[in-house]
């Protein structure tokens, strides 16, 4: 029963990718070509996104994939693990239990989503949050080990949510003589204003003992708005208005294209390619290795994706050219999220769209495409700066001889592939498609070449030679489905520390205190590092940037160059110690203790680092291609 109803739902997220990557190129065949303007087709196509967004956070619960920091409680003493392992699922239960019922509460307020989409109420696209909330509930007391844990979660999330509960009784019933409600909901939020920091300080602290980051920034956005005066149901609204933008829309659907090519024969193209290229001098294989690593991770999005697909069969190549296999795991590992600075970057595109209302206040005719121009050296540098290292631990003395037919006959059957970003950057740097668009014709390109030119899946089930591409897809949707959700929960927070002018405030803080622009670029270069190491690219994107922008403009730094150096940290945040998430996705994927990982890296990490002080300090690395 519990297998079926698991292939339900992989069916149906299957099933929405489908149509979002189907209808978006069909309409934009029929307006182009046919010049027949379909009515509401971003509505339907956003919302379709929605759908998948929820799906995909059930189905990365299911799976147990959350983006979560390492949790520090499995070193501790049996007993004393127990007892945090208990209090952490209470909060998981509780934080949960919190946003499902703000989120039914504006499912049944009849003054929100009044659209109707092709025949269907925007209401019913939105009824998947609070039913997406409501299973994973189910699924957090089927599992045995902690159900009382969970149910005392609970219990405790109900008596909090009682001003959404109210809200339910008054939307649904007309009641409005709710005293002992309106004492409850009024006594939490006074505990709130009073017990703020202890309450952050908690949720903070849950982040290190497993609780998935969505809970954690979840719970910090419900205590703040709480305190605020209980205006909580601004954590579903912003949830469903940045899941239901087309440029979010896209993360997913470049996720699933890039982990699909991974799962795939490009991967063994790729390394066959740049070996026959490259592999006849020092170093080749190190080429390859990096330009392989930097291809994928500029399309998942999610650095570990890529170790984790590619690390194994990178590995093989590196030693068997010669490396030791500590410093081919080292390289493997350091070069993980360099594609973050590639277009078409999943975290550029977040960067840009989230920020866009703060950068047009300063630049007038920002488009994102200036933050990829921008990006585009610095990528380059940091890329070059790995294989620097590379050639350096690179010690064999025999190559194979240069042979230009071996390339033509590895270029021959790597074309395809190759093909791929060309097509993406011309059709989207042209303006012919749109990000949501550019990011559909992907998936449909990687299915094609996987499935019908490749041959590297199947369409059926019952081939037991190759895994189905369905199957494929399915396993990429946890993926995406972690990236999402913590989009989703940063929204509320960024909407509260908006609304709160924190920006604001931090740069008036800054600017009074920090008046050299250079000494405000390290500190900044120093916070972000400990931010990127911390948090997830996304969440600190939606939350942190606006702060830096703002500081930043403030003392007259270029936006694209603020906005490079910022991404360029958090991608180093995820090499650094004691936290960084691809230190711990090492660990697991060439099974090696994290002190191991971590020593392998050093090397590569102080070299990404000085890098970022050339391109901090020397803004002619991120302005120099730039349109005058």
């Amino acid at each position: 029963m519990k297998r079926k109803i698991h292939l339900v739902e992989d069916a149906f997220a299957v099933i929405l990718v489908i149509a979002l990557t189907l209808t978006s190129l069909v309409f934009k065949v029929m307006q182009d070509n046919f010049h027949l303007q379909i009515l509401n087709a971003d509505n339907l196509l956003i919302n379709l996104a929605f759908v998948f967004s929820c799906v995909a956070g059930l189905i990365t619960w299911r799976e147990e994939r959350h983006l979560s920091l390492a949790s520090v409680s499995s070193k501790l003493p049996a007993k004393v693990k127990t007892v945090i392992d208990f209090i952490t699922n209470v909060v998981i239960a509780m934080v949960l239990v919190q946003v499902f019922m703000a989120s039914f509460c504006q499912l049944v307020n009849p003054d929100q989503f009044a659209l109707i989409i092709w025949g269907i109420p925007e209401r019913v696209y939105f009824f998947f949050f609070p039913f997406c909330y409501f299973l994973i509930l189910i699924l957090v007391c089927l599992n045995k080990k902690y159900r009382v844990a969970s149910i005392i979660g609970i219990i405790i999330g109900l008596i909090t949510s009682v001003g959404s509960f109210s809200g339910v009784l008054y939307y649904i019933t007309g009641a409005e003589n709710l005293n002992l409600l309106y004492t409850l909901s009024d006594t939490w939020n006074l505990l709130c204003a009073k017990m703020v920091w202890p309450f952050i300080i908690i949720l903070i602290i849950m982040a290190f003992t497993g609780a998935p980051l969505f809970v954690v920034i979840t719970g910090i956005t419900y205590v703040a708005f709480s305190l605020s005066g209980g205006y909580v149901d601004v954590i579903p609204l912003e949830a469903y208005s940045k899941l239901s933008d087309k440029s979010i829309a896209a993360i997913p659907m470049f996720t699933i294209a890039g982990y699909v090519l991974a799962q795939g024969s490009a991967g063994r193209r790729f390394v066959d390619l740049f070996n026959s290229l490259f592999g006849w001098f020092r170093g080749g294989t190190v080429v390859a290795a990096v330009v392989v690593m930097t291809f994928f991770s500029t399309f998942t999005g999610v650095s570990g994706v890529t170790i984790l697909a590619l690390g194994s069969l990178l590995t093989l190549i590196l030693t068997g050219s010669g490396f030791r296999k500590d410093k081919a795991e080292a390289l493997i590992t350091s070069s993980g999220a360099l594609g973050l600075l590639f277009p078409p970057s999943i975290a550029i595109i977040m960067y840009a769209t989230s920020n866009y209302t703060v950068i047009s206040q300063f630049e007038s005719g920002f488009d994102v495409i200036h933050l990829f121009i921008g990006a585009l050296l610095p990528g380059i540098i940091m890329a070059l700066a790995m294989i620097t290292i590379g050639i350096v631990y690179d010690k064999k003395r025999e190559r194979p001889k240069f042979s230009i037919k071996k390339i033509l006959n590895s270029l021959y059957h790597c074309v395809w592939e190759l093909l791929l970003p060309v097509f993406i950057c011309v059709f989207y740097f042209m303006g012919w498609f749109n990000l949501f668009e550019v990011a559909s014709f992907a998936v449909v390109y990687v299915f094609v070449l996987g499935t019908f030119i490749r041959r590297d899946f199947s369409i059926y089930r019952k081939n037991p030679t190759k895994k189905s591409v369905a199957r494929v897809i399915a396993d990429s949707v946890p993926v995406s489905g972690g990236v999402l959700f913590i989009i989703a929960a940063a929204a509320g927070l960024s909407y509260f520390m908006q609304d709160a002018n924190i920006p604001e405030i931090v740069t008036e803080f800054i600017t009074t205190y920090v008046k050299n622009k250079y000494l405000f670029l390290l500190l900044m270069n120093v916070v972000l590092l400990i931010v990127g190491c911390l948090m997830d690219i996304y969440s600190a994107i939606l939350l942190v940037s606006p702060l830096f922008l703002y500081s930043s403009q403030a003392l007259g730094i270029p936006i694209v160059q603020a906005g490079v150096i910022f991404l360029m940290n958090l991608s180093i945040g995820f090499l650094t110690p004691p936290v960084g998430m691809d230190l711990f996705i090492s660990s697991y994927t060439f099974k090696k203790p994290v002190s191991e990982v971590i020593k392998g890296v050093v090397p590569f990490l102080i070299v990404q680092l000085v890098v970022l002080m050339l391109v901090t300090y020397v803004p002619w690395f991120t302005c120099a291609l730039l349109p005058k």
